[in-house]
């Protein structure tokens, strides 16, 4: 989830800011950039898109793991059963569809 001060960073990373659990915002250097409530909204909805659209975050998520990986190549390598290796691929690949580039 996007937070105003997500958004008021990516407008100005400089901003001395904060926000209290109202959504109060504070500006300890007194928005020498004249930030408006409007355009912390509009930054915060893209930012916020931009996070639901992520196919890498989404991928990441639902991949195997790095031990099921390492389990996955040794079985396949060093004891020459492939159906580890074809079932960790037929996963992996599961996960990309459900989230394309």
């Amino acid at each position: 989830m996007i937070d105003i001060i997500d958004a008021i960073l990516a407008i100005d990373p400089t901003a001395r800011v904060s926000v209290n659990g109202s959504d109060q915002i504070t500006w300890h250097d007194e928005n020498p950039n004249n930030i408006t409530a409007s355009q912390i909204q509009a930054k915060k909805a893209e930012l916020q898109t931009a996070y639901d659209n992520d196919h890498a975050r989404k991928r990441k998520a639902e991949y195997p793991s790095v031990d099921e990986l390492i389990v996955a190549l040794w079985e396949g390598v060093v004891e020459e059963r492939m159906a580890a290796v074809t079932k960790l691929e037929a996963k992996r690949q599961a996960v990309k569809l459900k989230y394309p580039k």
